[in-house]
């Protein structure tokens, strides 16, 4: 972190103007100072996609596979090169700062937001996420990490105070963070929850270990709206208040200042970062330079995302049907809602709107074209609540074009704005001065005849008529403040209708603009839903007429999304009574499972393969298509452990008990707090099969060192199958006689090979000294232990067939001992 500090223009500014600094202009912009040539800074959400300032359809994004996707492929360098991609969308979109990567933990399989989030691992999270951060940067945009720290799960999530112990949030829960500054992040975002007592806002922890003894010298920002105080935040190390203009900054901060409750020096150390922020993304001192990088063109754009939807994808169990013999199939059978229509990306704030996404079926019918007939039963509903009105369903009734009218009324109802758009979910109405009502119609012809469901998302007065029919009368109001809820994912009334087949109808609903409400507005529809047992024995009769099934599955916006946790790891629906019949009539069925994060798979020893292809992307279908037909091999190995029954699972608890969650299981999360139980997951951290099989051979330390030394590990492997793979070596360390509690064994290092049918390997996994090290509270620092430690090397942290040990020595020097330890200090 070398750049020049700009401390001479803030030196022109008065502590008013650096106040005003200090408070975003906007929802998504910084406020720009002319007096020292600073330009306002614009963000955007991350990390699927950079959207931009605007809640808009028509302002489409690259979307990514979901970021435990990401993890999941173990490739830095391909995640480095998505972090490019984001910078070449940011710049197109004039955007500085992208709010990513997630660098919270997968500590429990319920948390809402598990896709969001790269693993449960605190060192796998913190080399995948200073992949990305280097990938954004590397052309000038901004990487956030975020949300510091220990903001693991959803509920309760605006007021939770989260108790862990010193050493747990040293060594896992600020690891991914520390890895992030280490990396040259430039913006580290605080939390909404608290931590320990002190909300994240007005934290300790923002000044030491971040600041001072990490060095981190960018910006650390609120998340939209977590900054409630004016003291207490600006007295701690937090730098910049968003969303603006307003709040308790704005109102109170220059007062404190001049009044002397807040030193002139914490405002200039603010002020300082911002400028120098602003220095690295090119908003200070003149136009923004364009990047030294050729953009990526969309179809070199789309490849890249293909490419990282086939590395995430985990082939979990294989009885030998996959790769597909393209020769030998003649017909297949895709069967199931999500083939059509799948879950790409994760609900809530971090949303983005691509502009095409290929489905399953469609991958599939592209790329056996010509070559075998492919059918599709959708299954039974997933029982999922009506989804906004897209293209497909309804038009403009104005226009006649695919989609809805937006109007916006004054309160005599006359128009005074209206527009075409493409969905039915608006969540960001246009403003108009005077705009009173939010109008959304559409005209609506049924697919499918029955007993309709409606309804509007949104707060305030609501009415929805169907073709005049009034369904829906009242007031709605807000009974929560969580600006992902009110803002994204509202909820709203329902009502039921019946319509005829074939046969328009005009659908319009209104919504009220009041105070503290927000402004979306979201129309939606549903058919009836067809019997489940019929639409499973229609699933069942394709399966039976095809030389193969594919099923897929996997779960909806409601059951997994920012805003709630989870209360069930089972598919939503009668999805597993669909695996089921489908894989009792049809040997050869593949399942396919399309989540963010762990489901229950119980049919999984009744089915010839599954594969999890997590939140994929807008590549969906293409990358299932190359995978199952054997052009690409499944790169993917689990980022976190999947557990057979939620039960099992270590650690389940995410909802606070009178406003306190505490993470007693202390350093042992994830495989650790598995390995801890004794209990067998249905599939381990690491877990991944190619197309081909692996012998490991042999293990050998290289080097071997106390101190600030850590060792090397040759591992030789042997590619046993028929065809060329990719093979992630993973090394994990244990220390059964240890003075200090540690976990059974925990990952140390790992190393992707590759190799030919047959071919031997050698590969070097170095291991750092970090992980060595645990943190000790008595010494506020790192401490190495000396004495033996056992070295496994496998696929898994359950699969683990070659043992070897290190020998740690004595710190050099003689360094400070206590109880037997080689004290020795890292950084800290």
């Amino acid at each position: 972190m070398a750049d020049e500090e700009p401390d001479r223009p803030a030196e022109k500014l008065t502590p008013r103007q650096k106040v005003r600094l200090l408070t975003g202009g906007t929802t998504w912009r910084t406020r720009a100072e002319p007096a020292v040539g600073l330009t306002e800074m614009v963000t955007s959400d991350g990390p699927a996609g950079v959207r931009g300032e605007t809640w808009d359809e028509r302002v489409t994004s690259a979307l990514l596979p979901s970021a435990s996707a990401l993890a999941a492929s173990w490739d830095e360098q391909l995640v480095r090169e998505l972090g490019e991609l984001l910078a070449d969308e940011a710049r197109r979109k004039g955007v500085h700062v992208v709010l990513a990567p997630n660098l919270n933990l997968h500590r429990s399989p319920l948390a809402g937001r598990h896709f969001e989030c790269f693993s449960e691992d605190p060192w796998l999270v913190g080399r995948i996420g200073a992949a990305l951060v280097r990938g954004l940067q590397a052309r000038g945009v901004a990487a956030t990490a975020k949300h510091l720290v220990a903001n693991d799960s959803e509920t309760g999530r605006m007021t939770v105070d989260v108790r862990v112990d010193e050493r747990t949030l040293r060594e896992v829960c600020l690891a991914p963070f520390e890895a992030a500054v280490d990396a040259g992040v430039w913006a580290v975002m605080a939390g909404y929850n608290r931590v320990n007592g002190a909300t994240m806002t007005a934290s300790p922890l923002l000044a030491h270990p971040l600041k001072d003894t990490w060095g981190f010298d960018g910006v650390v920002v609120s998340d939209w709206g977590a900054l409630r105080s004016a003291l207490d935040t600006a007295n701690a190390a937090l730098d910049l208040a968003m969303p603006g203009p307003g709040g308790p900054w704005d109102a109170l901060l220059a007062d404190a200042v001049a009044t002397g409750r807040v030193p002139r020096a914490a405002i200039d150390d603010k002020v300082r970062r911002l400028l120098l922020l602003a220095q690295r993304v090119g908003a200070l001192g003149g136009p923004r330079a364009p990047s030294r990088s050729t953009p990526q063109d969309p179809s070199r754009a789309r490849r890249l995302l293909r490419r990282a939807a086939t590395a995430g994808t985990v082939l979990l169990h294989n009885d030998g049907v996959l790769p597909l013999r393209e020769a030998e199939v003649r017909s297949v059978a895709v069967i199931g809602a999500h083939a059509v229509d799948p879950r790409v990306q994760g609900g809530g704030s971090a949303g983005v709107f691509p502009e095409r996404v290929t489905a399953p079926l469609d991958g599939l019918r592209e790329r056996l074209r010509g070559r075998a007939r492919v059918v599709h039963a959708p299954g039974p509903d997933l029982g999922a609540p009506p989804a906004p009105l897209s293209p497909r369903d309804c038009a403009d009734p104005r226009s006649g074009a695919p989609g809805v009218l937006l109007r916006l009324l004054d309160a005599d109802g006359d128009e005074l704005h209206a527009e075409h758009r493409r969905s039915g979910r608006l969540l960001e109405p246009t403003q108009v001065p005077g705009a009173h009502t939010v109008e959304v119609s559409a005209l609506l012809t049924p697919r499918k005849g029955g007993r309709w469901v409606f309804g509007v998302g949104g707060f305030g007065r609501i009415s929805l008529t169907v073709d005049g029919h009034l369904l829906i009368d009242g007031t709605f109001p807000r009974r929560t403040g969580d600006p992902a809820v009110v803002h994204v994912t509202p909820p709203g009334p329902t009502a039921h209708h019946h319509l005829t087949e074939g046969v328009p109808v005009l659908v319009v609903a209104r919504r009220e603009l009041a105070p503290d409400t927000g402004r979306a507005t979201v129309l939606t529809a549903a058919p009836p839903a067809a019997d489940p047992a019929e639409a499973i024995a229609e699933a069942v009769a394709a399966a039976r007429g095809a030389d193969i099934a594919v099923v897929v599955v996997g779960t909806t916006e409601g059951s997994e999304s920012e805003g709630h946790d989870r209360i069930s790891l089972a598919l939503p629906g009668h999805q597993d009574d669909l695996v089921r019949a489908v894989a009792a009539a049809q040997p050869r069925t593949v399942v396919v499972v399309n989540s963010g994060g762990p489901v229950e798979l119980p049919w999984r020893s009744a089915v010839a393969a599954v594969l999890l292809t997590w939140l994929p992307g807008q590549e969906a279908g293409g990358a299932l298509a190359e995978v199952l037909c054997g052009h690409t091999e499944p790169g993917g190995r689990l980022p976190t452990t999947w557990p057979e029954h939620l039960g099992d699972a270590p650690v389940t608890t995410t909802r606070p008990v009178d406003g306190v969650l505490a993470y007693d299981e202390g350093i042992h999360v994830g495989h650790r707090a598995w390995l801890r139980t004794g209990r067998t997951p249905a599939y381990w951290f690491g877990h991944g099969l190619g197309y081909t099989t692996w012998r490991y051979e042999s293990a050998t330390v290289l080097q071997q060192a106390c101190g600030e030394g850590g060792f090397t590990v040759m591992v030789q492997v042997r590619n046993t199958g028929r065809r060329s793979g990719r093979e992630v070596v993973q090394v994990y360390l244990s220390r059964p006689d240890s003075a200090v509690e540690r976990p059974v064994r925990w990952l140390a290092g790992y190393a992707p090979v590759h190799a030919a049918p047959g071919e031997t390997v050698r590969v070097r996994v170095p291991v750092i000294p970090r992980s060595l090290s645990h943190w000790s509270v008595a010494e506020g620092g790192w401490l190495t232990e000396p004495g033996r430690f056992t070295v496994r090397v496998g696929r898994s942290a359950g699969d683990l067939p070659l043992t070897t040990y290190v020998q740690i020595g004595e710190a050099a020097g003689g360094g400070r001992r206590e109880s037997a330890l080689c004290a020795v200090r890292r950084r800290d």
